[in-house]
């Protein structure tokens, strides 16, 4: 499993439209509205890299509202939570 955190920041206005668009996307398991330097926060939680350059690249990119967006490859969990097993259900 590959985790990947994206920071987005949307057109004024956007926010909550594309939240939910996020929101619905196969591989996206999260979205927070944040304060700060961003305005949205987004965990991927995605089977392979390539799974993961096709959400950012065919999928976010082309949600309205979308201006910028700041993704990072999580290498190593550390985690009082099992999160490959809540997410591998069905693998």
């Amino acid at each position: 499993m590959v985790t990947g955190v994206a920071l987005i920041n949307v057109e004024h206005g956007s926010i909550n439209s594309a939240a939910e668009a996020l929101a619905g996307l196969d591989g996206v398991s999260e979205v927070y509205s944040v304060s700060g330097n961003y305005d949205l926060v987004v965990m991927i939680r995605v089977r392979d890299n390539d799974q993961l350059a096709q959400l950012m690249t065919e999928e976010i990119g082309k949600i309205n509202g979308i201006a910028s967006t700041h993704t990072m490859l999580a290498f190593r969990a550390f985690s009082r939570h099992d999160l490959e097993s809540m997410f591998s259900v069905g693998s």
